[in-house]
């Protein structure tokens, strides 16, 4: 399993990103003939190798479209280039693109995704908002770029970093905002992120944009072996921190992909039980993975029931909510952690005693369970008035002796 993981210890920008990708192995050559006509000329887009305090690193760059520029401060040293396009005109460039079908989709969600966020900040419409700093070309090739290079690296799980804002403001058409931007802000929703005391965009819109949306799970390196390195350079080189993002390629050495949760815990002595039932059914419809309860003793030798919701880190602050507006708790408690599970899948099986639903979970190329559905042991049971456990012990003898070679 090839894992990809995002060191963002400097900010990301969508050019550093692809300059890091090219840096780690992704030919540019390749990106030239996915990129397709967005690229047109040779001289379009190129690299350079350059030198961030002390660290070499790859420099991606293309040539501006549009000469009105402003000399604000940004992070990367780019200059913002005034050009505007709509969804449908950026999907089109897309779409005459050399990406496969799967990389044209991809690319075209995370422009959609761009224009929702962009249509909320300004009160507009889908179809009318304009993509602004980011609808010009330069931005469209970091992203399809990026979408090619991640793509041909064959990546199974994508981890990132924390991400550093840095601080201060910026420059955009519609004037001066504090770092992050508004863009940027309401991209990193539920990513992890911290500032700094770099008075400087460390993350623009196309880095947030492209690395919200891959990332699996957010946290330090995984556990895997190092394939390649590469580092994608920023345009300004500061003097006391590489103006870079540092990706890392490799194998994860278990071959099983991992995910980041958050348990969501907290202790009840004083609630009308009959609450509890109500209350894990809906924290289980507002996405919790898991919920369980167990017996406590608690202070004063009261008995209680400690609550125990496993989620997705995107819902804690929904389950939070629910957990103090449905119970009589004054405070939960959060604990980070990384959880593996087996890869399932199901199948139907033709059975002597009619046909049953399997379901088989893996890890690798390894079956570590199998089991039948039990609604049709209990309905073929019910039918053939026999005990449960004797065509329990059918079906799975059926499962034992299938022909494998139909598989």
């Amino acid at each position: 399993m090839t894992v990809l993981y995002l060191d963002c210890f400097s900010g990301v920008s969508g050019d550093m990103l692809l300059g890091a990708l090219i840096d780690a192995g992704v030919p540019l050559a390749d990106i030239r003939k996915a990129l397709g006509s967005l690229s047109g000329d040779p001289d379009v887009i190129w690299t350079e190798q350059v030198t961030r305090t002390g660290i070499s690193a790859t420099k991606f760059c293309v040539k501006g479209e549009d000469p009105v520029q402003d000399d604000s401060s940004h992070k990367h040293g780019h200059s913002h280039v005034h050009t505007h396009r709509t969804l449908a005109e950026i999907s089109k460039l897309i779409e005459e693109s050399g990406l496969t079908v799967k990389g044209k989709e991809r690319a075209t969600a995370l422009f959609g995704r761009l224009a929702d966020v962009e249509a909320s900040i300004h009160g507009t419409s889908l179809e009318s908002v304009h993509l602004h700093e980011v609808g010009a070309l330069d931005s469209i090739i970091d992203i399809v770029g990026a979408v090619f290079a991640i793509e041909s690296l064959g990546v199974d799980e994508v981890v990132s970093s924390s991400l550093n804002l840095g601080n201060g403001s910026v420059q955009s058409t519609h004037g001066l905002y504090p770092v992050p931007a508004p863009a940027t802000a309401r991209l990193l929703t539920n990513v992890p992120v911290y500032g700094s005391t770099r008075q400087a965009e460390l993350v623009t819109p196309t880095g947030a944009l492209l690395v919200s949306a891959y990332a699996d799970r957010y946290g330090p390196v995984p556990e895997m072996k190092i394939r390649s390195v590469g580092y994608g350079a920023g345009s300004r080189d500061f003097p006391d921190t590489p103006n870079v993002v540092r990706v890392l390629v490799g194998e994860n050495a278990s071959g099983v992909k991992t995910e980041s949760i958050v348990v969501v815990e907290c202790e009840i002595d004083d609630m009308n039980p009959q609450i509890f039932g109500a209350l894990m059914d809906e924290l289980l419809t507002k996405g919790a993975l898991d919920v369980f309860y167990t017996s406590v003793l608690m202070k004063k030798g009261r008995p209680g029931t400690l609550v125990s919701v496993i989620a997705n880190q995107s819902c804690r602050e929904e389950i939070t909510s629910l957990l103090f507006r449905q119970t009589t708790t004054i405070g939960v408690r959060y604990r980070e952690m990384t959880r593996e599970c087996l890869t399932r899948k199901k199948i139907n099986l033709s059975t002597p005693v009619g046909e049953v639903r399997f379901k088989i979970s893996s890890r690798g190329n390894d079956v570590m369970n199998v089991s039948p559905e039990f609604d049709d042991i209990r309905l073929i049971a019910e039918r053939e008035n026999k005990p449960i456990k004797d065509i329990h012990a059918i079906v799975m003898k059926a499962y034992l002796d299938r022909d494998r070679t139909k598989e």
